[in-house]
């Protein structure tokens, strides 16, 4: 083969020397036979495929995969490459070739090979099997570090193979597999055309040569059955058997046999090119013109390569240009692992595949092997012949020529190569050529064509380049060795990131900084807002002084030591009261001055003398600072005339300032003075009727005490609540309680209750009482009168009980009442009503709904009369096992959560379909790729679909559709802000896979970059990954990563808790900036950096429905809407009545949206409304409670016009629809409201009596409103819409409930005495005495889930009751926890829709 190989080059050589085109001038006939394609296709035509680029090698042998279809065999299995390489293939160089093989017959037969094959492309996604390099190897780890790893990257591969056993991985072949000189024209028709010229056949490098015509000897047929396609086994035989014959250096002569000395860099001159130091070197001094390089091919042609045998030298062994960032590597154990990755066989395997003798043992390899290097591989393989591989196999018995393994391969490969060519030159029946330009071309020699292309005179080479014999022209000096040629370059490791760590950290610091810089501008927006808010709020202020003023002179009150002092209005009154207001004008405090008592007043006589102290009997004293001594004399000469006009002494005295404070009373003071004397009187209770009382009047304190267990027995005494309190208050001790002590008792217990009924109040209650009970002709009370007048509070005042701070004494908890013996249950019918089913009090016991420290009465005919035991049978439940209690529960929690495990499922259904990431992610080996692409998939997703949750106009469309049963639309805000903090989340996560990516890709070479992103990196050779800066701000992903983060940043920070409440402008401004958001969002998902676009696919659908409902919303907003009234009411709350526009519909419950013109007419805010729709005109109830609703406030405080009020006009955008608007869908209702949130039950109470005087028919028999309140002076504008309600309410279908939250839990003595006034007020007058309705007032804080057991009790037949509450997240949260807690009972089902503000 060794012979005929030559002449296969030979007519290679000629073959890529004659044109494509036929020979003739440009109007030439058209041709008669077929062109070859560049690509290699439709050589074969029964397939096509074959030989072309990109398709994959042809197996002579099947596979060796580690696992039969693509994982390579590695170490342990197999020895180290490097110490492979190191024992068989290491050696001394400057041995000749037997042959006389030159070295450019060397370099030929690499050209050859490139021509046909080529799979140095790495593969995608990158796989590696790296080279780990032994400690102390003299080369790579000089330091004895023990971590040195060489990267090698796995080819390419044909993705259709690798699938299993039957299918292993093929390697793909990126040139065409035929001799047709795609090594200089290119695989494919642009690659040619970039190296061609376009004019007169010229290659764009220089002139073609002339066509030659000769004649050829005839030539076998074409086969077109033979599968012509590269072997794996050719490229590794072929490409091995040529590292053998590589030299270390290259001569250079000219045509008069003058062999050149040698330039190098920093070593003077050598006798030859060093191999090792010319690689990819394209400015080398000695080759800078085209006569040094027909200098180095006729150097070439006079060499004699490296002996045909196992040693390859260091130049390629130790000196190979290395991948990435190693500028070395082995080549030699390169191949050894491209063999591995191409899953080659074993030595043995081959051998016995095509037909060849095998081995015995070790020393049958090759007899010319130094034995002590069959040794050393053998140990490397343990002995095991059978394992040696085809690579290393193949060399050892090679010495020469090739061995009979290497030459049956090679010789295979080139005659499928000739026989299965259809566009072989010999080939008559292609039509190319003629037979006497067959015969010309194999005349041709590689000679020729030189001569011809470097113009050589043909005397300075002998007739056949690629054998040297003597006697031919210019032998070479001495046959090339180490000596005498410069060392190699060591091996350098490039640092990528050398000199970007600086930048970088800062960038990521800048870019971190984000959230910092919009926190300081929201802080500083904040600040300016607020500082409005109080300028509003201070002339506000001044506007009521200038009212209180009229009547009352300002001050400042001294609560005490360590507290601050607050602003107040003193009023004296013509009824005898000194009045105390706070700044809202809302009374503090009354103090009766009555005769003969005496009104002492203290002046500070230091420090201004701007002081004074008021002395109160029986009560705190009253301590003012005033601006000036000027306004303090003023106020003391309007006291002096009070004084006389109502005949009271006045006693005026001075001293200190700080001796005032220290003689002044506080309030704390009086609470501790009181707690004393409980303790004092628990020690002394046999000698109460001994004690003189008048310096304790008054009951206080917390005493955890109850009374009505707790009787004190000694010395034959025992003592119940109502005795102690008769005893207590007989102040002079007679045993008579006369008026004014009942009056004193009664008055010291709303005293503690933070004053919540003003003396009048309570004196009225006094009178009635006794009249009532038939004493209003008696002045004073026996304790059978006491006890006869308390007669029906009895059961309240046993579970009464006082809390004495550090009273102690371990009687605490023991007295705790039982909740559950507390509540009344819901009356059904005036003859019965419900109890616990573990039994129930006595009617006279039966308290009032408790709870925590709650009294709680439902439904109206139970104010008339005490509730009585609900007596109707219930169905006995019969006793399920085990499977059915949890098939129960589960049917259960599925009725419970229907509607969010739809939602979840439709979510989770809608991401998976097209938000899954790419399979091969998962094969990647970079970390920040699977996250960064991952949360990508993720938050295109989320921003995609957040945008249905602010649909508000298709929310409340499909409100009144079948979806509503499985969708919670009650819960779309709070859908919008878990999705936006989760796709904020990975959004931070995804830009730290990304800083991650960055670093990596800083850092990677091309070939890795190559894969992830094949349209914008090409692996064209060069080295150098972009630096970091690059990736940020030169590409338009990473730029507009940067600008995302920025409104992210600012986006999030201005829609906090926080900043919304101090500046909603500011949210309302910058939320809008998600137009740039989704503009960003689209530029940077549309680049396809990383994969391909498709941001556009989760955001098209959300996108069009979210136009459209704006442009809904858009077709209504601009119209100018006329208020009719504004009333500034309490508790800073506005109501503004306006126009209705036509064809406006609303439901009761729902909320609309408006912007006042006077205010800016693009700031939108969200309230309920409070106006029916049976109404004329819309009504809000707006509470002032941040800038916008001041303002607003301000705004229409003073109406401007003559003879009538004009007032700002009204944008209006709604009405939206919410969960409350589904109240008559339900049999029973329960509305909870909370402060401000009252408001949506305010038109729905309405609404509800209005249906109901009209005989409408409704599905809604029965609704309990539940309003929850701090004090009953807030919202009393909401008591004139349920005092309506209830005078309309002829049907008896609402049952309203007022809750008091400031006031003592836990059944306090205090809070008893209230439920005493209350009750008799409601007895006798039938309405509260707090509000003036006949709905019940109770003190503290509603008991959700004994209130929800009793409705079951009271509405049997009822399988679903609503709940509606409305209110601050803590109330809403509780009614959804009662909720949850009963509906696991097997009994009617709560569902609850609730709304925060």
């Amino acid at each position: 083969m060794l012979r005929a190989r030559p002449e296969a080059l030979v007519l290679l050589g000629a073959l890529l020397t004659v044109p494509l085109e036929p020979a003739g001038s440009q109007n030439a006939p058209s041709l008669t036979w077929e062109v070859q394609r560049y690509d290699g296709w439709f050589n074969n035509l029964r397939h096509h495929q074959r030989g072309a680029a990109g398709y994959r090698l042809q197996r002579l042998v099947p596979a060796n995969y580690a696992d039969g279809v693509y994982q390579a065999l590695e170490e342990p299995l197999l020895p180290n490459p490097r110490r492979l390489s190191d024992a068989a293939m290491q050696g001394r160089a400057g041995l000749p070739s037997r042959q006389n093989r030159t070295v450019l017959g060397v370099f030929f037969g690499y050209h050859v090979l490139s021509d046909l094959v080529s799979v140095e492309r790495p593969g995608c996604p990158a796989e590696f099997l790296n080279i780990h390099i032994p400690p102390g190897d003299p080369v790579f780890d000089p330091n004895r570090s023990g971590d040195v790893v060489l990267p090698f990257q796995r080819s390419r591969w044909d993705p259709k193979t690798g699938l299993s056993p039957n299918n292993p991985r093929d390697l793909t072949n990126e040139v065409t597999g035929w001799l047709d000189g795609s090594a200089i024209y290119g695989s494919s028709h642009s690659w040619s055309d970039e190296l061609r010229s376009f004019s007169g056949g010229q290659l764009a490098s220089g002139p073609d040569p002339e066509p030659i015509s000769l004649v050829t000897p005839p030539w076998a047929e074409y086969d077109p059955f033979l599968d012509p396609s590269i072997s794996p086994e050719f490229l590794a035989a072929s490409e091995q058997f040529f590292s053998t014959m590589v030299p270390p250096g290259v001569y250079m002569r000219n045509a008069s046999c003058h062999f050149q000395n040698i330039v190098n860099k920093d070593f003077g001159s050598s006798p030859a090119l060093r191999v090792c130091n010319s690689y990819w070197i394209r400015e080398n001094p000695n080759l800078n013109s085209a006569q040094a390089v027909n200098e180095l091919l006729l150097g070439m042609a006079s060499q004699i390569s490296e002996l045909e045998d196992r040693i390859v030298v260091e130049d390629l062994r130790d000196y190979w240009p290395g991948p990435g960032k190693f500028s070395r590597t082995d080549y030699v154990a390169s191949s050894i692992q491209r063999g591995r990755d191409m899953g080659l066989p074993s030595y043995s395997q081959a051998l016995l595949a095509l037909g060849l003798e095998t081995p015995k043992n070790w020393s049958d390899l090759n007899p010319e092997v130094d034995p002590q290097v069959l040794e050393a591989t053998a140990a490397l393989y343990n002995q095991d012949l059978s394992r040696l591989e085809l690579l290393p196999g193949g060399l050892l018995e090679s010495h020469g020529d090739p061995g009979p393994l290497f030459t049956a391969i090679v010789l295979d490969q080139f005659v499928r190569l000739r026989d299965g060519d259809r566009y072989w030159f010999e080939n008559t029946r292609n039509g190319l050529f003629s037979k006497e330009e067959i015969a010309e071309i194999r005349n041709i020699t590689l000679k020729d064509v030189l001569v011809a292309v470097a113009n050589v005179d043909p005397s300075a080479l002998q007739s056949n380049v690629f054998i040297w014999h003597p006697g031919a022209p210019c032998p070479q000096p001495q046959q090339l060795t180490t000596e005498g040629l410069p060392p190699c370059v060591p091996l350098t490791v490039s640092d990528y990131f050398k000199g970007s760590g600086a930048g970088f950290g800062i960038t990521i610091v800048a870019i971190c900084c984000f959230p910092l810089v919009s926190l300081l501008i929201a802080w500083v927006v904040a600040h300016f807002r607020g500082r409005e808010r109080r300028k509003l709020q201070r002339k506000d202020k001044e506007s009521m002084k200038k009212e209180a003023a009229k009547d009352g002179v300002s001050a400042m009150e001294w609560p005490g030591p360590r507290e601050t002092s607050y602003p107040v209005t003193i009023q004296l009154l013509p009824d005898r009261c000194l009045q105390v207001l706070d700044r809202r004008l809302s009374v503090l405090r009354t103090i009766q001055l009555r005769p003969p008592q005496q009104v002492n007043l203290i002046l500070s006589s230091n420090r201004g003398r701007r002081t004074l102290l008021l002395k109160i009997p029986k009560e705190y004293d009253l301590v003012l600072l005033f601006n000036s001594e000027e306004e303090r004399g003023i106020f003391v000469q309007q006291l002096q005339g009070f004084c006389v006009r109502w005949t009271l002494g006045l006693d005026v005295a001075e001293m200190g300032e700080k001796e005032l404070f220290r003689k002044a009373v506080t309030k704390q003071q009086r609470a501790r003075i009181l707690e004393v004397f409980f303790r004092h009187l628990f020690a002394q209770v046999p000698w109460l009727c001994l004690l003189e009382t008048e310096t304790y009047p008054g009951v206080g304190g917390n005493l955890g005490w109850t009374w009505g267990e707790l009787s004190f027995c000694s010395m034959g005494w025992r003592w119940t609540a109502p005795q102690m309190m008769f005893t207590m208050y007989d102040l002079d001790g007679n045993g008579f309680l006369s008026k004014d002590e009942f009056f004193t008792m009664m008055r010291s217990f709303i005293e503690i209750s933070n004053n919540c009924l003003s003396k009048a109040q309570l004196a009225e209650v006094v009178e009635s009482m006794f009249r009532e009970s038939g004493f209003q002709d008696k002045r004073e009370l026996t304790w059978e009168d006491f006890h006869f007048m308390l007669r029906d509070h009895d059961s309240e005042l046993r579970r009464t009980q006082l809390c004495v701070k550090g009273g102690g004494g371990g009687v605490g908890d023991i007295f705790k009442p039982n909740i559950s013996s507390r509540v009344s249950f819901i009356t059904k019918t005036p003859g019965e009503c419900s109890c616990p089913r573990g039994g129930g009090l006595p009617t006279s016991e039966a308290p009032e709904l408790g709870g925590p420290g709650l009294k709680k009465r439902f439904g109206k005919k139970a104010v008339l009369s005490p509730p009585r035991l609900y007596t109707e049978a219930l169905q006995e439940k019969m006793q399920r096992g085990l499977l059915a209690q949890k098939l129960q529960q589960f049917k259960r929690f599925v009725e419970n959560y229907r509607r969010h495990i739809v939602c979840t499922t439709i979510f989770s259904a809608i991401y998976y379909a097209f938000a899954s990431p790419p399979t091969e992610i998962a094969q990647t080996t970079l970390v920040g790729i699977i996250l960064s692409r991952g949360t990508a998939a993720n938050v295109s997703f989320m921003y995609s679909y957040i945008l249905l949750t602010m649909c508000r106009n298709l929310i409340t469309f499909l409100r009144e559709t079948f979806l509503n049963r499985y969708v919670p639309f009650d819960a779309a805000v709070d859908f919008h802000r878990w999705i936006a903090m989760a796709a904020v989340v990975l959004s931070i996560l995804h830009s730290a896979g990304h800083v991650v990516n960055v670093y990596i890709f800083s850092v990677s070479p091309l070939s890795v970059l190559a894969c992830i992103f094949p349209h914008v990196f090409v692996n064209d050779g060069s080295k150098l990954p972009q630096k970091f800066y690059w990736w940020f701000f030169q590409t338009v992903p990473g730029m507009s990563g940067v600008l995302l983060l920025l409104v992210l940043a600012i986006m999030y920070v201005f829609a906090s808790h926080h900043f919304r409440r101090h500046s909603f402008r500011g949210f309302w401004l910058t939320h809008h900036l998600y137009v740039l958001l989704y503009v960003l969002l689209i530029i940077h998902g549309s680049f396809g950096l990383i994969q391909l676009p498709s941001f556009y696919i989760y955001f098209m659908v959300p996108a069009l429905i979210f136009v459209g409902d704006k442009l809904v919303s858009l077709s209504r907003k601009k119209v100018e809407i006329s208020v009719v009234k504004a009333e500034l009411l309490p508790s800073g709350v506005t109501h503004l009545q306006f126009q209705r526009p036509k064809g406006f519909e609303y439901k009761s419950g729902q909320w609309v949206r408006i912007a006042c013109l006077a205010l800016g007419t693009n700031e939108y805010h969200p309230f309920t409304l409070t106006s029916a729709p049976h109404e004329d005109t819309l009504s809000l109830h707006i509470r002032a409670v941040g800038p916008w609703t001041t303002r607003l406030r301000e705004v229409y405080s003073s109406p401007t016009g003559d003879g009538y009020a004009i007032y700002p006009k009204l944008y209006l955008d709604g009405p939206f629809g919410e969960g409350h608007q589904e109240w008559h869908k339900f049999e029973v209702s329960v509305l909870v409201g909370g402060g401000i949130g009252v408001t949506p039950f305010a038109s729905i109470l309405k609404d509800l009596v209005f249906k109901s005087s009209l005989g409408s028919q409704m599905l809604c028999k029965k609704i309990y409103f539940i309003w929850v309140t701090r004090t009953q002076r807030q919202f009393e504008w909401l008591a004139d819409i349920i005092r309506e309600v209830e005078e309309n309410d002829c049907q008896d279908l609402v049952s309203v409930h007022i809750y008091i939250t400031q006031l003592a839990e836990k059944f306090d003595l205090r809070t008893t005495m209230l439920y005493i006034c209350e009750r008799h007020f409601q007895k006798v007058l039938n309405r509260s005495l707090f509000t003036g309705l006949r709905s019940i007032t109770h003190f503290g804080r509603p008991p959700f889930e004994p209130f929800f057991n009793s409705l079951q009790e009271v509405h049997p037949e009822v399988r679903k009751i609503g709940v509606f509450s409305c209110g601050p997240p803590g109330m809403t949260k509780n009614v959804e926890k009662a909720c949850q807690l009963i509906n696991r009972q097997d009994q009617a089902h709560f569902v609850h829709h609730y709304e925060n503000f």
